[in-house]
C-alpha cells in the first residue's frame, strides 16, 4: 500500500454582520516510484486510512469531532461552536464590523496548524516554503447603517489550473497578486464573473475528464492558488458555459454549488426574496445599508432550450425586486454574471439576451456591471452605465477585439488580471491589477489602450450620482 499525504485545507464560505460559515476539508497526494507527486483521484480516496469517499465540500463526510473558536482582537474567546456531522460551522453573535480570528480543531487537534505544504508547478511537488494559515475575517456592517466603504476584488474564467508553469496559464500569479491586495487593500469581498473551473483534459478540443465534477478537480483549479485568500475572504460566484453543461458534456453545476456551500449560504434567503435558485444561480449579498451585489445567471441548460436562465419565469419575481425604480440611486447596486451586455470580442461580442436586462438596470440606477467570457479586460460605458468585462484572470486571448462600436468600448487589454474596485461614499474606482511577480510587494496595474490605439492609464471613476 502506498502512503499517503493529506494536506488540510481551511476556507470561509461567508459572512454577514453577525455570523461566519467557517469550513474544512483536505486534499490527499501519494508519491509514486518513480518520485512524482500524484493528486489522488476521489476513487482511489477508498485506499487512504481511514477510508473516504470524497474530502472537500459541504457534503463530504466528517472528519471527526470539530470546533471552530473565534477571538477578538485581544485574543479573548467570544464564540465556540461544535459539530460531529459535518465539516463546517456556522458562528454567531459576532459583533458588525469586526475583525475577528480563528482556529478549528479536529478531535481535539488544530486543523491545518504549522508551515503548510503548498503545490509548486516548477518543482512538480507539494513544497514547504513557510507559507502558515493567517486565519481572520472581517464581518460586515450592519444592514441597517451605511457601510463607510468598502475594497471587493472581481476575477473571471480563472479555473484554468495551475499543475504546470506554462506562459499562457497565469491564474497563480494573478492569485499572488490577489493575496496581496487582500493583505494591503483591505480586501472584503471576492465576486466571480464565471467559468471557476474548465475541463483539465480534452481530447479533440471535447472535455474528457477533470470537469469539476469530482473533489479532486478543484485543487488546481481553486483551493491551491486561492488557499491564503479563502480562508480571510468570501468568495461569492456567478455560474459561466464552463460550470453547466452549456459548454462542457458534464455539468459541473451541482459541484460548484457544493464547493462555494451555496445551499448553507441561502436555503434562508430563497424563502426571504433575497435568492432564487434552482434551477440557476441568483441572490443578493448586502454589504451594509448602501451596497448590494446582485448575482445573475445567464448560463443555458438544455432543458430550457434557445434561452438563459434568468429568462426562466420562477426568477422574474426575484429580478424586478432585485431592481426597483430608484432613479436617485440611493444605494450601489452592482450586478455580477458571466456573459457581458457589451463585449467587442474578439471571439465573444455582445451577448443579445442581456439586452432585456438593461432597462431594469437604469430604472434601478445600477452604475456599474461586472462580467466575463471573453478572455480579455474591457471597458465599456452606455447610457450612464459603466461596463466591465473581466475574463483573463487564468488565460488570456491574445488578438485584438473587433467591434468596438457595437460595444461602446472605452478601453481593453489582452493581459491576465483582476478588478480591485474601491468604494467611498458615492464614488467607486476600479484598477486592473495584473500578475504580481515574485518577490515584489507592489500591485501592478495592467496596460490599457483606447480602441484607437491609446495608452490609459490609472484607475476608472464612477459616481454613484
Amino acid at each position: 500500500m502506498p502512503e499517503f499525504h493529506a494536506e488540510p485545507y481551511i476556507y470561509l464560505p461567508t459572512v454577514t454582520h453577525k455570523s461566519a460559515l467557517i469550513a474544512w476539508g483536505a486534499f490527499y497526494f501519494r508519491v509514486t516510484s518513480k518520485g512524482a507527486w500524484k493528486l489522488v483521484d476521489d476513487e482511489e480516496l477508498k485506499y487512504v486510512h481511514p477510508p473516504r469517499k470524497d474530502s472537500i465540500g459541504a457534503k463530504s463526510a466528517p472528519y471527526g469531532p470539530a470546533r471552530v473558536e473565534v477571538y477578538d482582537r485581544a485574543g479573548a474567546a467570544v464564540v465556540v461552536a461544535n459539530t460531529e456531522i459535518a465539516n463546517h460551522c456556522w458562528v454567531a453573535g459576532l459583533a458588525p464590523d469586526t475583525e475577528y480570528t480563528y482556529k478549528i480543531f479536529v478531535k481535539n487537534q488544530e486543523w491545518a496548524s504549522g508551515e503548510r505544504w503548498d503545490w509548486l508547478a516548477s518543482e512538480k511537488a507539494l513544497v514547504q516554503t513557510g507559507a502558515r494559515y493567517d486565519n481572520r475575517f472581517h464581518t460586515h456592517p450592519d444592514p441597517n447603517a451605511p457601510a463607510r466603504s468598502l475594497s471587493f476584488a472581481a476575477i473571471g474564467d480563472f479555473g484554468v489550473g495551475v499543475k504546470n508553469d506554462r506562459p499562457d496559464r497565469r491564474q497563480q500569479q494573478v492569485a499572488d497578486a490577489l493575496r496581496l491586495a487582500v493583505d494591503t487593500e483591505q480586501v472584503r469581498v471576492v465576486l466571480t464573473t464565471g467559468d471557476n473551473i474548465y475541463a483539465g483534459k480534452k481530447l479533440f478540443g471535447i472535455p474528457i475528464g477533470q470537469t469539476g465534477d469530482e473533489d479532486d478537480d478543484w485543487f488546481f483549479t481553486y483551493f491551491q492558488p486561492y488557499r491564503y485568500v479563502i480562508n480571510r475572504v468570501p468568495v461569492y460566484p456567478s455560474i459561466g458555459n464552463h460550470d453547466s453543461a452549456e459548454s462542457e458534456e458534464c455539468d459541473d453545476r451541482a459541484q460548484v454549488e457544493d464547493n462555494f456551500y451555496i445551499c448553507e449560504r441561502i436555503s434562508g434567503e430563497e424563502a426571504a426574496g433575497r435568492a432564487s435558485f434552482g434551477p440557476g444561480l441568483f441572490y443578493r449579498v448586502r454589504y451594509g445599508a448602501d451596497i448590494e451585489f446582485i448575482c445573475l445567471d445567464t448560463s443555458k441548460e438544455g432543458f430550457f432550450k434557445g434561452h438563459r436562465l434568468f429568462e426562466f419565469p420562477k426568477h422574474r419575481e426575484f429580478i424586478e425586486a432585485s431592481f426597483p425604480p430608484d432613479s436617485s440611486a440611493a444605494m450601489w447596486r452592482i450586478p455580477f454574471a458571466h456573459h457581458p451586455p457589451y463585449s467587442a470580442g474578439p471571439q465573444h461580442h455582445n451577448t443579445k439576451e442581456m439586452a432585456q436586462l438593461l432597462p431594469l438596470f437604469q430604472r434601478s440606477g445600477v452604475k456599474v456591471t461586472f462580467s466575463g467570457h471573453e478572455h480579455n479586460f474591457q471597458h465599456s460605458r452606455a447610457d450612464g452605465i459603466d461596463y466591465f468585462v473581466t475574463g483573463a484572470a487564468g488565460k488570456f486571448r491574445d488578438a485584438t477585439p473587433d467591434r468596438f462600436d457595437a460595444a461602446h468600448t472605452e478601453s481593453w487589454s489582452h493581459q491576465c488580471h483582476f478588478l480591485l474596485a474601491r468604494i467611498e461614499g458615492d464614488r467607486m474606482r476600479v484598477r486592473a491589477v495584473g500578475e504580481r511577480a515574485r518577490d515584489v510587494a507592489v500591485l501592478n496595474d495592467i496596460v490599457r489602450w483606447t480602441p484607437r490605439g491609446g495608452v490609459v492609464s490609472g484607475p476608472v471613476e464612477i459616481r454613484r450620482t
